[in-house]
Parts: C-alpha cells; structure tokens; sequence
C-alpha cells in the first residue's frame, strides 16, 4: 500500500432515540448526495410485516439490539452481536436499518487445519438477505469474518446489499466523502507468504500464519479451496481507515481466502485507503467495480494466486504525496534469491483503469512490484489529457525477471512508462503480443446523469478499443470466460454494472 494518509476517527454514539433536523421530503438530513428511501426495503422477514412508508419498525429480530432510530425516525436500528457463534440471519424488514459497533466478529480463529479446529474456538455462519442495509458509525467499526467461518451476502442487481456509513443514512455525504467506517475483512485458510519464520522455503504452498493488517485476526494455511462464503451483489461505502501508520482497513480486505469462495458482482466506493486489497489466497473475482479509492484500487500481496475478471476503476483526483494506482501489485516481503519466494500470480482479464489527472509522475495507472508474476489481458488502461502520471510501471529488477505478461492491452495515457521504471516497463510489454503502449481511448460515457465528475473518461469501450483482437483468457486461466472484445464493458448495451452500483447511473447516487 502507498499513499498512506491518517483520518479522525468519526464516532458517534447510537441513543435510544434521535431526531434529525433540516431533513428533506426523502427522510434524511440535507445536503447529502445519497439518500436512503423511508421505511426502505418493504420486505416482510423476521417479523416486520408491512408498514406505511416513513413508519420505523417497532421492534427488531431476535438476536439484535434495538439502539433506537435514525434518519428523521423513519427507521428501527438494529445492532448486531459483537461476536455471532453458530448461525445468524440478517432479515429484510420494512422500516428497519442494522448497524455494527466496533469490531464485529464471525466465529473465532479456527487455525489452519480444517480437520482439526483450535480448541475452545467458535465457528459463526453470518447470512444476509438481500436489500439489507448495514451501517457503522466510525473508523474501529468493521466487520470480520474469522478463518474457518463464513459470510453468505448475496443481493440482487435490483436489491444489493448495502454497507455504509452512518453519514450516508443521515444524508450528509457527498462525492468527496470517505474514511467513515472500517471496511469488510474476510480471513482464510488458503496459502500466503507471509511467515514469521523468515527462514521458510515458499515455493511452493506451505502452512503459513500471518496477521491481518489493521486488525489482531490470523489468515493463512494450506488448504487453498478454502470457503469464507459466498458476496454477490454486495456495495461498500465511505470506508477504510487507518488504525496506525502502514496499518490500514480498506473497503474489503481478504487474506487468506480460498478459490471456494464467491466473490462477485461488487462495488467499493469512497474508500480512503484501497478499494480491495487481497493477501494471498487464492480467491477469484469477478464484475468488480471500484470507484473514488484514495489509494490504490485493487492492492495485491503476499502471494494472491488467484483471477479477476471483469473491473472497472476510476480513481479520485491524487493525494500529492501517494503512489496510487488502479492496480498495485507486490508479491511476497523481500527474499533472496527470488526462488526462494512464493510470490504473487495475479491474473487479470477484462479490466479498465480510468486513472487519475496526476500533477506528478509518483502516480501511475498500474504499478507491478516486489517480485510479482502478473499476467494481465484484454484490459485498457488510461488517464486524462494533461496527467503526468505513467500508464505503468515495473518497479524493480525482480518483477522484470520474474515477468510481467501483457497481452491484448491497450494503453491510452500522455506517458506510457513512468520515467523512472521505462526501460523494464517497455521491456515486459513489447515481449508481450497484440499491445498498445500509445493508443487514443475512445471510451464513452455511461448512462447521463454520472456522478463522476472528477473524470473526464469513462468505461464503456468505443471503436479504438474494441479494434483490439482479445486473447483466449480460458486459456490463460480457467476460471476466466473467453470474450470478443477487450476491457470491461464492450458498449452501451452492455450493462453488466447497472443498477446495483451507485454513481454510475442517472438517479442512483452514492
């Protein structure tokens, strides 16, 4: 991670009760940008039956706490459990919002073997339905869900779920907004690399512990189909935090986790650190959208060996003093020799990077470093007339020798190479086949209304770009689908992203 910047910590204390003034007709607080519907989700689960809209809930499920009523008392805040053993469902209800407060924990860590669990720990199944929404109020307060337990989060393109931040339910965020709550952290049992005994041989998957960044949890292990659940349709808002210097929450963390694992059809956005960082594991992913990261993107290390299919990134105007990119992939800490590694093989199909309008050359679109053996394909990566940030970098001697594949990537920045890494960056991606280091983007712009307004390029291809003959990625990778064109989104019909994103469609703010 770069770039790393500290933020106050926004705590609020949940009252029994709460008015809100200044609100408008919608029920929140004015002048937010986003705005939840009164009563919203009018589902019927767990008892909260059919209400008039505006008309809270008047009791929460069993296993919640009733913590009282926000957003101009339009609806029931139901906090979960701090620590949930064994099964819980989280139920749509009308008139009815839940909450986290601090570190909210799925099960206990069950160590690394499977077939034989940690004495004295517990497992927790945490389900949540869709249209669900969840919110917290300050930066200590994340979800956690502990190595050998399980999040089942599945939403629907009309009904995703919903993680947010208190401000956002009361109506005071806005495009610029982050920071405001912890984030999502998901730990698992699959091999990573990094170990406290620096003396371990990691060519190959080993059992290996290591600690989550910006929290106490373990990840790691040797069982790379590992299953920490199943995330679809799922968005994450106004997150990331910094707990101390270098130790951050993102929007979604996941170490550790297991190819078992689902993970798709998911949008961060306004995170102050990274969108989704991924230590090792071998989780795939795809349909990612990450908008308004202040740092990077999608964050890679510690040995990811896993794929990603289908992202779009647009980034927030840079942090003078970062290195933020779209992707920024590290590998395993320094070793040597690099043999002796079980380095990062991140594979990539089907991305577009929308970079920042950089007033320095600190910033590039995609930074590949510490030894990562990267392949990416059929992806386009760009940035504004103007910006002085690179198209890409490789960053160091071991990265150009263990090899950065590019195939069928097109680049459209006013730099290609980051000055400082040109002669290994040109090097990786002329050896590759059918690249464009100095293309023109023609990307067009998403449905009217984007509340993107800090990019002047957008995500849905136009013809330079689906010009570009693609690569067959299932042969790069099984998991991936083989497609006709590059990058994310081939055109204006395809509309893979729409409907349960926010800021990216008319009428659907953030």
């Amino acid at each position: 991670m770069t770039g790393l910047k500290k933020y106050s910590a926004l705590a609020f204390a949940l009252t029994a009760t709460m008015a809100l003034a200044a609100c408008g007709p919608d029920g929140v607080v004015s002048p937010g940008e986003g705005a939840f519907p009164p009563g919203g989700g009018g589902g019927t689960g767990g008892g909260g039956g059919t209400l008039p809209p505006g008309t809270p809930a008047a009791d929460c499920p069993t296993g919640f706490a009733n913590v009282g009523l926000i957003a101009a008392g339009t609806l029931r805040v139901c906090q979960l459990p701090s620590q949930i053993d064994g099964a819980l469902t989280v139920p749509l209800r009308a008139g009815t919002i839940y909450s986290i407060s601090g570190r909210t924990s799925v099960g206990s860590d069950r160590g690394v073997d499977p077939t034989a669990p940690t004495p004295g720990s517990t497992q927790g199944i945490l389900t949540i339905e869709a249209g669900v929404r969840i919110f917290a109020s300050g930066g200590s307060d994340y979800l956690l869900v502990n190595r050998g337990s399980q999040l089942f989060a599945e939403g629907t393109d009309s009904q995703p779920i919903v993680f947010t931040s208190r401000q956002n339910v009361e109506g005071t965020t806005t495009e610029t907004s982050q920071g405001q709550w912890g984030g999502i952290v998901l730990a698992g049992r699959a091999p990573q690399a990094n170990c406290a005994n620096n003396g371990v041989t990691l060519t190959s998957p080993v059992t290996c512990t290591g600690t989550v960044e910006g929290t106490s949890a373990f990840y790691g292990g040797n069982t790379p189909a590992d299953n920490s659940g199943r995330l679809r349709y799922v968005q994450i808002k106004f997150s990331g935090f910094e707990i101390s210097s270098g130790n951050e929450l993102q929007g979604l963390t996941m170490a550790g986790v297991g190819s078992g694992t689902t993970v798709e059809f998911i949008q961060i956005h306004n995170s102050s650190d990274d969108g989704i960082e991924i230590f090792g594991g071998t989780v795939n992913l795809r349909r990612i959208v990450i908008t308004g990261a202040d740092d990077d993107g999608l964050d890679t290390d510690t040995g990811w060996r896993g794929g990603a299919q289908f992202g779009i990134v647009t980034q927030r105007p840079p942090n003078a003093t970062s290195r933020s990119a779209g992707f920024e992939f590290s590998a395993a800490p320094a070793a040597t020799p690099l043999a002796s590694r079980f380095v990062s093989q991140p594979k990539i199909a089907n991305w577009t990077l929308v970079g920042r309008n950089s007033p320095t050359d600190a910033h590039t679109v995609a930074h590949f470093d510490t030894g990562t053996d990267a392949t990416i394909i059929n992806s386009v990566f760009t940035s504004v007339t103007g910006s002085l940030a690179g198209c890409m970098a490789i960053n160091d001697a071991d990265t150009g020798t263990s090899g950065v594949t590019f195939s069928s990537v097109f680049m459209s920045c006013p730099i290609s190479y980051r000055a400082a890494n040109a002669v290994l960056s040109a090097a990786a991606f002329t050896a590759g086949t059918n690249n464009t280091a100095a293309g023109t983007s023609t990307l067009t712009a998403p449905a009217s209304g984007t509340s993107l307004s800090n990019q002047t390029l957008t995500f849905i291809n136009g013809a330079n770009e689906n010009a570009v003959v693609p690569a067959s990625a299932s042969t790069v990778y099984s998991y991936f689908v083989n497609t006709t064109y590059i990058g994310a989104v081939q055109n204006a019909s395809d509309t893979w992203w729409r409907g349960w994103t926010c800021g990216l469609t008319a009428g659907q703010t953030c």
